[in-house]
């Protein structure tokens, strides 16, 4: 002889429960929900944080590329310095970086003699303002330093030769 069939409730199949185990458990995703939350927030903060660096980072790199790039074609010192100052403040604002960028341009590849290969390179300096986020453990501000070397023509005039 079979043993009787138990008649299977919809709702147990479901994964919902009934009976007594029913009313202890009621309410308990709004606890955890509520636990969560702030974690999930941390964590969605932290990424925007990051984010926000890597892309300034790329920025700056890009103004430390432009700024020894117009360094090198220039002729002299001081018009290698003010063109590399001038394309980098460019570079950032057309990135859409706002900072206050130090550039450093090294020239003393112009005092290299025709002939000899020689180079300028450009620091790119830039503080990434954080504070906004108002995370704890983030400081309120980055600094990004990036330097780019870029080749003298050696064969080109430099300064008043």
């Amino acid at each position: 002889m079979r043993p009787a069939r138990r008649r299977v409730h919809r709702a147990e199949l479901e994964g919902v429960c009934v009976g007594p185990r029913a009313t202890a458990e009621r309410g308990s995703m709004t606890v955890e929900l509520a636990v969560l939350a702030p974690a999930l927030v941390l964590v969605l903060v932290a990424m925007v944080a990051a984010g926000r660096i890597v892309i300034a980072h790329g920025s700056v790199e890009a103004a430390a590329r432009d700024a020894a790039r117009q360094a090198s074609i220039s002729r002299d010192p001081s018009s290698a310095r003010t063109a590399a100052l001038t394309s980098a403040r460019a570079a950032l604002a057309r990135e859409g970086l706002e900072c206050a960028p130090t550039v450093s341009v090294d020239t003393g590849g112009f005092s290299a003699p025709l002939g000899r290969q020689a180079t300028v390179s450009a620091t790119v300096t830039c503080d990434v303002r954080l504070s906004d986020l108002a995370l704890p453990g983030i400081p309120g501000s980055k600094v990004l330093t990036s330097r780019f070397v870029s080749s003298l023509d050696p064969f080109r005039a430099r300064g008043d030769r």
